[in-house]
């Protein structure tokens, strides 16, 4: 039996695109094949050939074409007959869409997934079961901006948490009142629940706090059709931590990044490029830790297509989840790299089944979904990643016009000692060349300089090209746009129309009521942080990550924050507010050193994130009042009471657990109640005073103030002591 060939395989053969394959088995051949994966028999490849050749299909009608089956489970092209019946009902289909209460923006427009299908049926039989009013929202519209708990959910719907985790069971969903839900499940419930949703990611949210943004993307010239030509792919490599992301990228490029990296963490975004057979691939590297989410949602919001790394040997993480949701609300297609295949615990198979929650559905499975196992560390199968790289490209179609002048994203940003503000800049579209003027974020600037990913100097930067800029005039944000502009005058003349507008957002953002600004220390009390990172987009995760330490009896602040090495207005910063100063990847000045130890300003300075974390949280923990714990020391039984002038009644005691001290206070038990609680008066054993009776022994005890002691009472020395907060 001949041999089976995949579209894309068939496309390479024959020198032409995938898509034109797929249009040739759909138009002329009235197949049902809409995957670049899709495997066809020898009868239909042979039929393609012909077409390409000759421009007509072979003798017989297509429709008597059939698929052979093959031996795998991947998705074998068939005929479909078309019939008016049918094309009725997908107008209907989709006049129904249309008319939903809402539009999942997430996933992928199609075939409902297995979680909706079971969870429609069983809200419907439950609703008819009732026979009453459906368990609606109580807003029309609800904005989702990430993970929720099911009590923020619920707030945000407008009912209450107790009947929302009643109708999370109905739909399979078992979720205690604390546990997050990812945007994927929100959107499903709030479409359940009849509302209509909207999705905004971390990096739109970003934007709506600074307008300039906004101004400055209008300012981007549009397209020209005619002078459209193919660019090359922007590929983040999403996933996470220690999953093996940076070892891909090393091994991909070729350079060493993890041995230079602290704590084996990427601790800011990179972009490089490689050339695989002929072709041209951007990458963007996106780190894994926790406190990196605005970074990652950056470099989904970049890209073209999202390489989501998960390790075989450990599973999906929170993450991996994370990743997930970034590329989805990015809308860019993802390829799953199964890596560290070569240990021995690893389980491809499983990864595969447990991001089919996530609906990531492999192709050999039925889905629309690359995997690829890859060993980074080995180099297995890597060219079989790249290659896959390009194919997604190819049906992506990516073009830009070179022609026009140069915009982009700033990927990240630095001051650089000798050379002054840095920026790295993804070019989205046009052409940027030295001496350009530009604006980035609000700044103007010219080019006076431009490096490559591997530090040489280039002259022009076209489409999906990374460069090294010099001479800004001052550090943009990282996600800020960057845009070429005619003349100086102009990048000056916008740059101060976008500051004026960045300083009435700030003014309107500043706190008005009198409550803002006088808290008493009893009242509210704050740990207030100032922070110094190397490049931006470590000091916005890190800010990010801090402010999230806060408690509700303490405050983590981030009073100020900045790009550079920690100097004196720093330390006098510090001073003056009460602050604590933090260094990461930077070190303090000479003279800020010699200040810092003059004035008794604390510098603490770290390489590693978490560790920077661990200990603002251990010192936000030293603010709160530490709990007051009741210990017991002993219990002792009154035998007899004796009555002695001017010290009142005095108990016989025998103590029967523990010890009673002198200095302890004591609770007063009668059948059990307690009548009276007190200290310790006076202490004896015969004529003696003594600090404490232990187990065993008799003793005479005076209650002060308190003489109404009766045979047969217990006596139960304690003490409070304070105990730190966990």
């Amino acid at each position: 039996m001949a041999r089976s060939i995949r579209v894309y395989e068939l496309a390479r053969e024959l020198d032409i695109k995938s898509k034109e394959v797929l249009a040739l088995l759909q138009d002329e051949l009235g197949l049902d094949v809409s995957n670049h994966m899709s495997t066809i028999n020898h009868q239909v490849a042979e039929r393609i050939r012909k077409l390409v050749k000759d421009g007509t299909p072979e003798g017989e009608d297509a429709a008597e074409v059939t698929a052979d089956s093959t031996d795998d489970e991947t998705e074998t092209a068939e005929i479909v007959e078309p019939a008016e019946e049918d094309t009725d009902t997908t107008e209907d289909d989709e006049s129904d869409d249309e008319d939903a209460p809402g539009v999942d923006p997430i996933r992928k427009k199609g075939k409902p997934t297995g979680v909706e299908i079971a969870a429609e049926r069983r809200t419907r039989t439950r609703r008819d079961r009732r026979r009453g009013r459906p368990f609606k929202a109580g807003v029309e519209t609800v904005l989702l901006t990430g993970p929720l708990s099911v009590a923020q959910l619920a707030e945000k719907l407008g009912v209450s948490v107790l009947e929302l985790m009643q109708h999370l069971v109905g739909m399979g969903i078992m979720a205690n009142i604390n546990q997050e839900l990812d945007l994927e499940s929100q959107a499903l419930i709030a479409r359940e629940l009849g509302a209509d949703f909207e999705v905004q990611s971390a990096e739109d949210a970003e934007d709506e706090r600074h307008p300039h943004r906004r101004v400055l993307g209008e300012k981007i010239e549009r397209d020209d059709p005619e002078s459209m030509v193919p660019r090359a792919p922007v590929v983040t490599v999403m996933g996470h931590v220690d999953h093996g992301k940076t070892t891909l990228l090393d091994t991909v490029r070729k350079t060493q990044v993890t041995e230079q990296e602290a704590g084996g963490i990427t601790q800011h975004i990179g972009a490089s490029s490689i050339q695989f057979e002929g072709k041209k691939i951007v990458f963007l590297d996106t780190p894994g830790h926790e406190a990196f989410t605005t970074m990652r949602a950056r470099g989904a919001r970049a890209t073209d297509i999202v390489v989501l790394v998960v390790a075989a040997d450990d599973g999906v993480m929170p993450q991996t989840k994370e990743a997930i949701d970034h590329a989805r609300a990015a809308g860019v297609p993802i390829i799953v790299a199964v890596n560290k295949i070569d240990l021995p615990g690893a389980q491809p198979e499983r990864i595969r089944q447990e991001l089919m929650a996530h609906d990531l559905i492999p192709e050999d499975w039925g889905g629309d979904t690359v995997f690829v196992d890859i060993s980074a560390l080995d180099n297995q199968n890597l060219e079989d990643l790249l290659e896959m790289i390009n194919l997604v490209a190819e049906i992506e179609e990516l073009q830009a016009d070179p022609q026009k002048r140069a915009h982009g994203l700033v990927i990240e940003s630095k001051v650089d000692k000798g050379r002054g503000p840095v920026a790295t800049i993804l070019i989205q579209g046009g052409t940027l060349r030295r001496g350009d003027p530009f604006v980035a974020g609000v700044d103007a600037g010219r080019v006076r300089a431009m490096f490559d990913d591997r530090g040489e100097a280039v002259d022009e930067a076209g489409p999906s090209t990374a460069v090294e800029v010099l001479g800004l005039g001052a550090v943009p944000d990282a996600g800020d746009f960057f845009v070429a502009v005619e003349s100086d005058s102009e990048a000056k003349n916008l740059a101060s129309e976008l500051q004026s507008l960045e300083r009435q957002t700030e003014l309107q953002a500043t706190p008005k009521s009198l409550e803002d600004f006088y808290r008493t220390e009893d009242e509210y009390r704050e740990l207030r942080l100032i922070l110094k990172a190397d490049v931006h987009g470590s000091l916005d995760a890190a800010t990010s990550a801090l402010n999230n330490l806060s408690r509700d009896e303490v405050n983590v602040s981030v009073i100020h924050g900045g790009v550079g090495a920690i100097n004196e207005s720093d330390v006098m910063l510090a001073s003056a507010s009460d602050a604590v100063v933090l260094g990461f990847n930077v070190r303090p000045s000479g003279g800020a050193q010699r200040s810092a130890e003059k004035i008794g300003v604390d510098i603490r300075t770290y390489r590693v994130i978490y560790e920077m974390l661990d200990d603002v949280e251990k010192a936000a923990k030293g603010l709160l009042d530490p709990e007051i714990r009741e210990v017991v020391l002993g219990r002792a039984e009154v035998r007899e009471t004796f009555r002695v002038p001017r010290a009142g009644t005095v108990a016989g005691l025998y103590v029967t657990d523990g010890v009673i001290r002198r200095n302890a206070r004591i609770r007063l038990l009668r059948e059990g109640r307690v009548v009276h609680e007190g200290r310790i008066a006076s202490l004896r054993r015969f004529k003696d005073d003594v600090r404490e009776v232990a187990s065993g022994f008799e003793c005479g005890l005076g209650i002060e103030d308190y003489n109404d002691v009766h045979v047969g009472d217990e006596i139960e020395a304690y003490t409070m002591e304070e105990v730190p907060r966990d």
